[in-house]
């Protein structure tokens, strides 16, 4: 059964940084397309960086273009997602996402089965 489970949200100035986790159970983090979504409060959930099987090729949306780095630890079974210089603009709760489907991260949440239960991101100004 495949789980997922994030961590590391959290309340920072803008400017500042986190780290999320997402440790996953039940499969292996590179064997499955993994990706981060956000949703804020009123907008539609949103596609925020893809990590690809095998070579682990990475994709960002790009409002977090050279801000955000999305990383997998095989040893550790997570994913992670680092957030640099964070904007008031990237307050969210964040999910991961897995699937096996052999598209790209961003065609949409529809395609992604599993889910993490989200972790909340406040940035104030």
């Amino acid at each position: 059964q495949v789980q997922l489970v994030e961590s590391g949200g959290g309340s920072v100035q803008a400017g500042g940084s986190l780290r999320l986790s997402c440790v996953a159970s039940g499969y292996t983090v590179s064997s499955y397309l993994m990706a981060w979504f956000r949703q804020a409060p009123g907008k539609k959930r949103e596609a925020v960086a893809g990590i690809y099987t095998s070579r682990g090729n990475t994709q960002y949306v790009d409002s977090v273009k050279g801000r955000f780095t999305i990383s997998r630890d095989k040893a550790k079974n997570t994913l992670y997602l680092q957030m640099n210089s964070l904007k008031p603009e990237d307050a969210a709760m964040y999910y991961c996402a897995a699937d096996t489907f052999g598209g790209a991260y961003c065609r949409g949440d529809q395609y992604f089965r599993y889910w993490g239960q989200g972790t909340q991101v406040t940035v104030s100004s």
